[in-house]
């Protein structure tokens, strides 16, 4: 083995102390990534999504929130080798399932030291990785992560900036960009995601000029439509804030199979409904 100098012994473990803000570690997840994973969650957002099902993710602050009655501390203040000590644990199942470590959140991206050094621990030791990402950040920032990356699951929720800034509080302008780039670097496998909500983008035009868009992205092969759910309706009135879409019921079945159909007619991609 190469003589390796204290210095340098010592830059390459600093990463481990790299402190970050999760609110939850969830084992032995079937989704966010091929296989087994284990999915870690970051905490802040840039956006504000009506239909957000983790609005205790927005806030980048250590918050409050009633749970069944009780109240519960939402973040944690951790080190990357913390972090690690968990994600090590399943390691057998990662290494029979194809699985390993995701990033969630909120958009891991706000906190992009952390992330970085979160996904090469666990390239350093051989474990798969997958970021799920609005991809709303400088390219600078994406880019310091994508040599750490295997897998880009990313969000494109509308093509109307317009829209798109009137349900989650941003356009769409820089993330377009950024999966463009992403997709050209060839660095990770990119995947596209669309969250589909009534009311917002679950008529067939819709979904597919966003299919479209995909389906121009060097290298994307594959596409998932996420149907809208009412799982996180509670934890608004648990943070004392009021769900902007009390009355939204999820898309049937049968239409989201349509939709499916619709992309996979007008586009090469490889379409799943969940993922």
């Amino acid at each position: 083995m190469p003589f390796v100098r204290q210095d340098e012994m010592k830059m390459m473990t600093d990463y481990l102390q790299t402190k970050g803000r999760i609110f939850d570690i969830q084992r032995y997840s079937i989704h966010d990534g091929t296989g087994i994973r284990t999915i870690c969650f970051l905490k802040g957002c840039v956006l504000r999504c009506k239909w957000c099902c983790n609005p205790e993710s927005q806030e980048y602050s250590i918050q409050e929130m009633t749970v069944q009655g009780r109240k519960k501390v939402i973040g944690q203040d951790v080190t990357v080798a913390q972090v690690m000590e968990t994600v090590e644990k399943d390691r057998p199942y990662y290494n029979r399932s194809g699985g390993g470590l995701t990033l969630s959140g909120g958009e891991s991206l706000c906190q992009p030291e952390f992330a970085r050094d979160l996904l090469r621990a666990a390239k350093a030791v051989g474990i798969n990785t997958a970021m799920e990402s609005m991809g709303c950040a400088k390219w600078e920032v994406i880019e310091q992560i994508l040599p750490y990356l295997d897998h880009y699951l990313m969000d494109i929720k509308h093509m109307d900036s317009a829209k798109h800034k009137a349900f989650t509080g941003k356009g769409n302008e820089l993330m377009l960009e950024n999966a463009g780039k992403i997709a050209v670097s060839g660095q990770t496998r990119l995947s596209i995601r669309v969250p589909v909500v009534p009311a917002f983008n679950d008529t067939p035009e819709e979904i597919q000029a966003i299919a479209r868009f995909a389906d121009g992205l060097p290298g994307v092969e594959d596409i998932y439509l996420l149907p809208y759910h009412r799982l996180g309706q509670d934890k608004y009135e648990g943070l004392g804030r009021t769900y902007e879409l009390p009355d939204l019921l999820p898309p049937e079945q049968s239409h989201m199979e349509r939709l499916r159909q619709e992309v996979e007619q007008h586009t090469r991609l490889r379409c799943q409904i969940g993922g």
